[in-house]
């Protein structure tokens, strides 16, 4: 895990700017139609978040990310409600026959920060990505980390630079935790809290007064005798 540190006051809607505006400066030649592919401003894309494999010298939690989206992509932001505090500097990419691509990313971020920002070119859809961060609390431990996910797309048409945005996409709380009392839930859906209503108390009768009452109607009784 590394950490970069840009100035402070980069934050998350800025960086993504800059990844779709860097990816384009690097684009040689027109994409083909988009009337054969989905709408880049409108993917779908599907992942999670589980144990990562421990880092050596690290005690810090590591949290693996896997997703891949129905189209290409130029870059990709991950925004976590936990701090994190560092990053996997290249992600896996693998296609959907599970062989290895040349397609690259490179992922940075100010750490302890918010947010893990990647930078490449996957050319096709269905390119399955995995990665990791660290966080410095317990995986397991409340608040569970929930990472929203936002991809970018850069592309030249009719010789104009053109950029889209999909999301956020939920890739919800990490696998392989017991159940609690927030599970099935997400940050973009979560769970209802469930709101037991308080009863009134039970009135104690006191047993003093019952005797009592008890000896004066007894009296009574001989009394009308």
């Amino acid at each position: 895990m590394h950490a970069s540190h840009p100035p402070a006051h980069r934050i998350a809607t800025w960086w993504l700017a800059a990844i779709v505006g860097s990816v384009a400066l690097f684009l040689a030649t027109p994409a083909v139609s988009h009337a054969e592919e989905s709408n880049p401003n409108n993917y779908n894309c599907l992942g999670q978040l589980s144990p990562g494999a421990p880092e050596a010298g690290s005690e810090e939690t590591q949290v693996q990310y896997n997703f891949y989206c129905n189209g290409p992509i130029t870059g990709y932001q991950i925004q976590t409600q936990v701090p994190m505090t560092g990053v996997q500097g290249s992600p896996t990419i693998v296609n959907v026959s599970a062989s290895p691509l040349k397609d690259t990313f490179s992922c940075s971020g100010e750490f302890p920060g918010w947010a893990l920002n990647c930078v490449g070119s996957a050319k096709t859809g269905y390119e399955f990505f995995t990665g990791e961060f660290a966080i410095g609390t317990k995986l397991c431990t409340e608040p569970r980390v929930d990472g929203l996910l936002t991809v970018t797309y850069a592309y030249l048409e009719k010789g104009v630079v053109t950029q889209a945005m999909s999301g956020p996409f939920d890739l919800g709380r990490p696998k392989g935790c017991p159940p609690d009392a927030f599970s099935g839930g997400t940050r973009l859906n979560p769970k209802p809290m469930v709101i037991t209503p308080n009863k009134p108390p039970k009135k104690k009768h006191k047993k003093g007064k019952k005797a009592t009452s008890k000896k004066a109607t007894s009296k009574t009784a001989t009394t009308k005798k």
